[in-house]
């Protein structure tokens, strides 16, 4: 059967602007510069063509000598005495914890190259975000301090600590307050160790604030029930899910978590049981959330509120006076969205991403209705992952004005950039005689401080972490110091005059009192498995105590309900803008937008056209206190009458990376009955100037081809096949080829459409692992990224009735660019067995193996990128420049420690050739080797890709397709296989599992 859905990567797809037509005649955006080059003119070009890591910071000689930074050398010893743990070229792991999630770490020689999720950890279950895969070169960046400053000059740790410790007896003696500002802890040690301090200086005050808060949930949970606790959310034990803004699969409180929770409810296993949850998504922004929704309804920010109060009476029975919801297409979905939560009544779940105690204890009452508490919401065993109050920040402010505050410190905290009232909180800080921060580089607070104290790496220190009740991780160093920094625990216990000040014999002896006492387990066992789950607590029902407050709900709908309604977000990759300084993070494209390096303002393409606002105009955004300009985006999706804009961007101190890319939007956050709220009413107008956005969708067309199948859940339970194009008469083929046999492995892949959610772990995971050069904005606009693997995304609207074949078909009908769908497909080289690349290479460069991959053959290739042009997938990366050995070029590869950031067992390319997925096989022949040297047959699962390692929600299957038991096999053989462009006969060894939507009893 025929789609009868058109699929289009873009608006310039769905419009057909000149430009696009133009770009979809030419294989490449433009030919090879040979004058150019020749000439040296290249580099002197407005666009300088630069790896970035190193231009922007990321030079790693220190490193070298990290392996003795600590003790002093003794005697030389030759490394035929190696160290008892180190084999060159064979790797070890270490078991370690990343923002409370258990990890692997992989180092080769003493450094660390890459970071795995700990299959046993319960929060990522072995899958990690992009944002963790990206901190292993937060390690090597330049951009952080060498040493500790006071008044910003280099002193010697003894003079620091001679300094603070005056002024903090100084505060102490004065009866003032000593903050202590930090961000969320929950490490035990860490804690213990404030404790230690605070009973030196009994006028400390520990004040939490989280760039991105949680507060309104924590108080709405207090009110409620009487527990103020950030709850865990089961989305596995979800049947019916409804979500008011709450993007919980990109950036809400545990992503991760969430991913693999939801996807097993919605992966091959689950739809083979013939069952599938429902989710149903109200927001104003396309979240990534919203773009995995069965169901999406675009509603103002303004009327999330009487949205839920509609809801709860829908549910309740109960009448809700003073609140209208004067949206008809919204009113109907949750007429229908009721129904289906009271059908699903104990395996039912609403959330929202409101900050909001009112909105979020309206939540609150819904879900009691539902009987979600001790099933799919869980206060027993609470999440410790965000636990700031918003309001102890402003009370700070207050005293530092007042002069009530005698030293202040900060702690993985930068409120100088990401609080909303960072102006006012400069002028107090000048009003307190004391201020130190433990940043690791000067950033936008660290260099309002009299003293920067900075802290380690999380690679290079000890500590622990407990992100959930009854759960905790082991943080423990990989690799020795790189700079003179200092843990910042040490500092404190230093500062406190503590006896033993080694935290490695604190962090041990704490657990040993606490954690290791209630498990009766030896502190060896932690260090090899990093994790410890103490006896899990049943979740309890718990009964509704508080009360809807239909009037603040109301009140704070009225307030955003005029001018233009700003949707203020998180970023999926760049997050609350830590990790700013990251070129790995700030390369990969956001997942709906598709663009990489800068923040932008997204609205309705509808919108826009009513307010005279084409695509990539500048905009300047204002309140009455505070501006910005931007260039516009027009995004399907977008809610009319609103825009989004996300946070993390518009840093001024984080790096040669982070510095000056996109704006601060953090001013625009409000504060409502002390929470902050992450929503305001700007006005919007065009400036006049023009910045043309690095994205990365529409630099390849499909030519109107059946790249995406899709069914509905109510098709498939019918028929299993349904939609995957595998019913009826194919397309004839015919083979120019001999067919050889292939006896031993045959590694193939699958992947499935309806678990991957499109985050974007897997392309991180892969640059790494592969050595993929980042490229910078100007590259991107280019369409030169190198990404050899990349998640297209289609946005879709249904035509009845109508088959649709042909790209051209798109120009008559613009469709409701509110209500469009999306659907993520991952894409990378399809292995195919005739493979067309290999066909046309003059030089045989790429040619293919009898395991059946396609591999390449780099000292051969001239690139002449015949096999570029013959790829229908559009897979192959083109080297422009050579990026590793080029004088002309400052970049983290053009130094004599290219192999303390490179992973060794790939090679890095030069300039002239093509490259592209080569199916991690330096992974694969670690696996033969493994199991050769163990006397064994090779075993199922003893291979993982990089991507598939990654990903959270298991989307990924690789394997050898010989093996009639292995996973892989199983799953190609599934109902819903297919395979890309199939009709081509080129054979891809990669086959995707048709996208499977659960419209419910009617589409909401």
């Amino acid at each position: 059967m025929e789609s009868t859905k058109k699929y289009w990567k873009g608006l310039e797809e769905v419009n057909n602007t000149p430009e696009f037509a133009e770009h979809a005649k030419n294989e490449f955006a433009e030919p090879i510069p040979v004058d150019e080059l020749l000439q040296g003119s290249g580099l002197n070009s407005v666009a300088p063509r630069r790896d970035f890591l190193k231009a922007m910071g990321f030079g790693l000689g220190a490193v070298s000598l990290a392996a003795c930074n600590v003790a002093p050398v003794q005697k030389s010893i030759p490394y035929l005495v190696k160290p008892e743990e180190v084999t060159p070229g064979v790797p070890n792991y270490y078991a370690s914890s990343y923002k409370g999630g258990a990890i692997i770490v992989k180092t080769r020689e003493g450094r660390p190259i890459k970071i795995e999720g700990n299959p046993a950890c319960p929060i990522n279950r072995g899958g990690t975000d992009s944002q963790a895969q990206a901190s292993v070169l937060d390690l090597y960046d330049n951009s952080k301090l060498k040493g500790p400053l006071k008044g910003g000059a280099e002193y010697s740790w003894d003079d620091v600590d001679t300094y603070v410790k005056r002024g903090l007896a100084k505060a102490q003696a004065a009866g003032k307050t000593i903050a202590l500002v930090s961000s969320t802890i929950n490490s035990p040690s860490t804690k213990a160790v404030i404790a230690e301090f605070s009973t030196q200086y009994p006028a400390t005050k520990h004040v939490t604030y989280d760039a991105i808060s949680y507060s309104g949930i924590i108080k709405a949970n207090e009110q409620s029930f009487g527990k103020a606790v950030l709850p865990q959310y089961r989305f596995d034990k979800a049947n019916v899910i409804v979500s008011f803004g709450a993007d919980f699969l990109g950036s809400w409180i545990s992503p991760t978590q969430f991913s693999t929770q939801y996807a097993s409810n919605r992966n091959i296993a689950s739809l083979n049981n013939k069952k599938m949850s429902r989710h149903i998504q109200f927001e104003s922004g396309l979240s990534l959330t919203g773009s995995n929704a069965d169901s999406r309804v675009a509603i103002k920010l303004s009327e999330e509120g009487p949205a839920l109060l509609s809801l709860y009476a829908e549910i309740s029975g109960a009448s809700v006076s003073g609140v209208s919801l004067n949206n008809q297409p919204a009113n109907a979905a949750i007429k229908l969205a009721a129904k289906e939560l009271l059908a699903a009544k104990g395996a039912a779940l609403v959330v929202s991403g409101s900050n909001s105690v009112a909105v979020q204890t309206t939540v609150n009452a819904i879900n009691s209705l539902l009987g979600s508490y001790g099933n799919t919401i869980d206060l027993d065993k609470p999440s410790y992952q965000y636990a700031g109050k918003d309001e102890d920040f402003t009370l700070l402010l207050t005293d530092m004005n007042a002069g009530r505050v005698g030293a202040v410190m900060f702690l993985d905290a930068n409120p100088a950039y990401s609080h909303p009232l960072a102006k006012e909180f400069t002028e107090a800080l000048k009003k307190v005689d004391l201020s130190v921060s433990f940043a690791d580089r000067p950033d936008e607070t660290a260099s309002l401080c009299k003293v920067i104290a900075p802290n380690h790496h999380y690679l290079e220190a000890w500590g622990d972490e407990n992100a959930l009740e009854g759960y905790y991780t082991l943080v423990q160093p990989t690799i020795n110091p790189i700079f003179n920094t200092r843990q910042a625990e040490v500092s404190l216990l230093t500062w406190a005059n503590y006896p033993n000040q080694d935290y490695y014999a604190f962090v041990r002896s704490n657990w040993e009192k606490t954690v290791l006492a209630a498990t009766g387990k030896k502190w060896d066992d932690v260090l090899q498995s990093g994790i410890i789950s103490l006896p899990a607590k049943t979740g309890g029902a718990y009964a509704f105590t508080g009360s809807v407050d239909a009037g603040t709900v109301a009140k704070e709908s009225a307030a955003l309900a005029k001018d233009i309604e700003l949707h203020i977000y998180q970023s999926v990759s760049i997050g609350s803008g830590a990790q700013a300084n990251n070129p790995l993070l700030q390369e990969v494209p956001d997942p709906v937008s598709k663009v990489t390096w800068d923040n932008y303002a997204a609205i309705n393409p509808k919108f826009a056209e009513s307010l005279g606002l084409k695509q990539f105009d500048v905009v300047a955004i204002k309140t009455d206190k505070y501006s910005v300009e931007l260039p516009v985006l027009h995004q399907p999706g977008q809610a009319q009458g609103t825009i989004s804009v996300a946070v993390g961007y518009g840093r001024t101190k984080s790096g040669k990376v982070g510095d000056g890319v996109g704006k601060n939007v953090y001013p625009f956050i409000t504060y409502t009955q002390g929470n902050a709220h992450f929503a305001n009413t700007v006005t919007v107008s065009n400036t006049g100037g023009y910045e043309e956005l690095a994205q990365t969708q529409t630099h390849h067309t499909i030519e109107g081809r059946n790249v995406i199948r899709e069914t509905t859940f109510a098709d498939y339970k019918k028929d299993p096949a349904h939609g995957s194009g595998n019913h009826g008469e194919k397309h004839p083929t015919y083979d120019l080829w001999n067919k050889y046999d292939q006896p031993g492995h045959n590694w193939v892949m699958a992947i499935d459409l309806n678990a991957c959610t499109g985050c974007g772990a897997c392309i991180v995971a892969c640059n790494v692992e592969n050595n993929v050069p980042v490229v910078g904005k100007d590259e991107v606009r280019r369409r030169r990224e190198m990404h050899w693997l990349r998640i297209d995304r289609y946005y879709t609207f249904n035509e009845e009735g109508k088959a649709i074949t042909e790209e051209h078909e798109l120009e008559g009908t613009k469709g409701n660019m509110e209500n469009v769908s999306v659907v993520h497909q991952p894409m990378l080289c399809q292995h195919c067995e005739h493979a067309p690349c290999e066909t046309v290479c003059p030089v045989l460069a790429t040619v293919h193996s009898t395991e059946g991959l396609n591999h390449m053959a780099y000292n051969r290739c001239v690139g002449t990128r015949y096999c570029a042009n013959n790829c229908p997938y559009k897979v192959r990366r083109f080297n422009w420049f050579n990026y590793w050995n080029d004088s002309r070029f400052d970049n983290y590869l053009n130094n004599e420690f290219t192999q303390l950031v490179l992973n060794p067992d790939v090679t890095t390319r030069f300039r002239g050739v093509m490259e592209k997925c080569s199916m991690c096989i330096q992974r694969i022949q670690a696996g033969k080797l493994e199991a050769k040297m163990e006397k064994r047959a090779l075993v199922d699962g003893d291979i993982k890709m990089a991507c598939q390692q990654a990903c959270a929600s298991n989307a990924i299957i690789f394997g050898d397709a010989n093996d009639p038991n292995s996973e892989v096999s199983k799953a190609l053989k599934n109902e819903r296989t297919y395979y890309v462009l199939e009709e081509l006969n080129v054979q891809p060894g990669v086959g995707y599992m048709t996208k499977v939507t659960n419209t419910g009893s009617q589409e909401a």
